[in-house]
């Protein structure tokens, strides 16, 4: 990797203990690790022992739910204070810990979530990386919120909402907090205090890359200073210069890996719609109706990722009826069927990681946002990149099974399926020369390990 030495550069790696957090974070701390960087890992001691990656160390923290984490709270402001004031006490003790060894904590990249590490990383006079697990697009919305740039409420009569570096923004390709800033004031306090001490950090990262997102971060740079450092994704579907890097090395649930292979071994390439809406999103049980019938209409061969938890919202008899054209499962890794050749289409949430990794795979979407920053995800899977659709929600917020199966149509076998797969294929080969050697986002992280090599050379 052109770094790799024997160095006393020790960086903690901090997640926010969500999946979605955790995966991006811990891929960060692999590649810091492959270019000679000890990481350590500190996370909740719920979260802890679902970690387990070759050379890097996890060590845990308090959020002061230690039985059972944000379930155990069950409201976010509790969450969130405990953990301010827990994980300040616990991080401060582990960067102590380290203190009079041969590498003592150098940096903390802490999730953009969880600003108070800043305040401890400055306590004990280390660096401190804030790392943004959004869009580049995101990232300026609120930022420009933050700075009073932006007014809220958006009013109707306003949109489209026009950003700097933004395609123009309507009513529903606004992150939802912003659109109902009413209904979700914790999200939206939580989003906003990303940037409460932003200016203080050492470095802002951002997982995304230059090509995917440039415009959007010419506008962001006025403001932040963002180092691009995206996809993080396991090198093995990039540029597959860590070894034996083909998943993050986290997971809160168990994958039914051999299930959903065995199957798509029988399947034409590109035949297949997966669909999954990630760990965090669940489907109204109309808006579940509407996709199941939209499937079976379809006459597609589909793998459908369902918690067992949501079964019961399924059209009665479904999983019976569909026995010869689709397969329901509890959990699938996702990767690996993504990367498989018998996947022609990801019906998606849009959520940013599960985004990073069809445009890194060059897997065509359908896409179905429900809230938070998944909108604006959409807005710009559709609209700029260009690499799918977005079926049209009714007065009521559902998309429709009719809608939903043109949207099938179009990706899969319309005219335009061969344009959209064009493009699939164009932003897969940019994700992989980003992270490649000497590309964008790798020399920005060959930029951060020199920078604290020098620095630990100084002292």
């Amino acid at each position: 990797m052109g770094l790799k030495r024997d160095t006393n550069v020790h960086v903690i790696v901090l997640p926010y203990p969500s999946q979605g957090h955790i995966n991006p974070l811990l891929q960060f701390a692999k590649r810091l690790s492959s270019k000679g960087v000890k990481a350590t890992f500190a996370t909740t001691h719920y979260t802890v022992n679902t970690i387990k990656v070759p050379n890097i160390e996890v060590e845990p923290i308090s959020d002061g739910f230690d039985h059972a984490g944000f379930a155990q709270a069950r409201n976010v402001e509790l969450f969130l204070s405990s953990f301010r004031t827990n994980g300040s006490r616990t991080l401060s003790n582990l960067v102590e810990k380290f203190q009079h060894t041969n590498t003592p904590v150098t940096c903390i990249v802490y999730d953009s979530f969880l600003p108070w590490a800043l305040d401890v990383a400055k306590k004990h006079g280390i660096y401190g990386a804030s790392f943004f697990t959004n869009s580049a697009a995101v990232c300026n919305i609120f930022c420009r919120i933050h700075h009073g740039l932006l007014e809220l409420p958006v009013k109707i009569e306003d949109l489209p909402l026009f950003v700097p570096g933004l395609p123009p923004l309507n009513c529903q390709d606004l992150p939802s907090f912003i659109r109902f800033p009413e209904s979700y004031p914790a999200y939206m306090a939580m989003k906003l205090s990303q940037f409460s001490n932003l200016n203080k950090a050492d470095w802002m990262f951002v997982n995304t890359f230059e090509a995917l997102e440039g415009e959007v971060v010419k506008s962001l740079t006025e403001l932040c200073p963002a180092k691009l450092i995206g996809p993080m994704v396991p090198s093995a579907y990039l540029d597959g210069r860590i070894e034996g890097d083909k998943g993050y090395g986290a997971s809160l649930w168990k994958p039914l890996g051999e299930e959903c292979i065995k199957w798509l071994k029988s399947k034409a390439p590109k035949s297949v719609v997966y669909i999954s809406f990630g760990s965090m999103v669940s489907l109204t049980k109309e808006q579940m109706e509407e996709v199941a019938l939209g499937l079976k209409e379809s006459e597609v061969s589909f793998l459908w990722v369902l918690r067992e938890s949501e079964h019961s919202n399924l059209p009665h008899g479904y999983i019976d009826s569909i026995k010869e054209k689709g397969l329901i499962v509890t959990w699938c890794n996702q990767l690996e069927l993504l990367a498989n050749q018998a996947i022609g289409c990801f019906v998606t949430h849009c959520g940013w990681n599960s985004t990073l990794e069809s445009l890194g795979l060059g897997v065509p979407v359908v896409c179905l946002p429900q809230w938070a920053d998944q909108l604006p995800d959409a807005k710009f899977l559709e609209d700029v990149w260009e690499v799918g659709v977005r079926p049209k929600e009714d007065d009521k917020g559902v998309v429709r099974k009719q809608e939903f199966v043109e949207s099938l149509k179009v990706v899969m076998v319309g005219k335009r399926s061969q344009e959209i797969r064009k493009n699939a294929s164009k932003w897969m080969k940019l994700a992989r020369d980003a992270v490649g050697e000497n590309g964008s986002s790798d020399k920005n992280i060959n930029d951060f390990v020199n920078y604290l090599l020098n620095a630990d050379n100084k002292n």
